[in-house]
């Protein structure tokens, strides 16, 4: 069985001993209940890998003695999926799933038929539960990088994404070319849009078109919008090579 994996400061994993505190340092000591003798992983989210033996173990905290680091370079090409926000709890799911996958970055997208809006009195808390999602998923999937989930986007900062992606598609049940057809290129940024469950608004098709998306379908069914993502992830990094 692989070894656990924590998130550490970067400033901490330089030195031979680690201090694990904190919330880290606790679901280590008091819910996944690591003894001395243990094997560890840390990470600082940015690369850098800490194999760790642990040296003690406190009430809410850990002391790790450090065996080995890596530096790892960050995946390329990067993969931006653009996600239309979902109804319910399907959106940390869709965080979760394409953080496994190992989507690099995530945004939230306030599409004009979104059935969900993060209301502004209430949007910190809704992109801190994606971004808790995305950390959660990236210990679980023991990556080294994990996603960014930046603000709300609105329609006109997709446009500027798309417009500055080495590559940009919008995944439509009615486009002619499939996804598995396109050749993404090795560098830059793929930018990836994916609907809400009303469907693409013509008006945000024709911008996206402008800006320089392809529109493109995954296969012969339609996909909820909490898992088309992920698929076109799984196409997208087979394609890349980083699969």
């Amino acid at each position: 069985m692989s070894p656990p994996v924590f998130l550490a400061e970067s400033s901490a994993l330089e030195g031979d001993r680690v201090l694990l505190d904190g919330p880290e340092g606790r679901h280590a000591a008091t819910v996944r209940r690591l003894r001395p003798g243990e094997r560890v992983d840390l990470t600082d989210g940015a690369g850098l890998l800490a194999e760790c033996v642990v040296a003690a173990a406190g009430r809410a905290s850990l002391t790790l003695d450090v065996l080995a680091r890596h530096r790892h370079e960050r995946p390329r090409p990067r993969l931006v999926v653009v996600q239309a926000l979902p109804k319910g709890e399907r959106g940390e799911l869709a965080v979760e799933t394409m953080t496994e996958a190992g989507v690099d970055e995530i945004v939230p997208w306030a599409a004009a038929r979104c059935v969900t809006q993060w209301r502004p009195d209430r949007r910190d808390k809704a992109l801190g539960r994606w971004r808790t999602a995305a950390r959660e998923a990236a210990k679980q999937a023991r990556r080294s990088w994990l996603p960014e989930v930046p603000p709300l986007a609105a329609t006109a900062d997709v446009e500027a994404r798309i417009a500055a992606a080495a590559c940009a598609v919008v995944l439509h049940e009615e486009a002619g070319e499939p996804l598995s057809a396109l050749r993404p290129p090795r560098s830059g940024d793929i930018v990836v849009v994916v609907g809400p469950e009303g469907g693409i608004a013509p008006e945000e098709l024709d911008r996206f078109a402008a800006a320089g998306a392809r529109p493109v379908r995954l296969g012969p069914t339609v996909l909820r919008t909490s898992t088309a993502g992920v698929a076109a992830a799984a196409v997208l990094f087979a394609a890349t090579g980083r699969w």
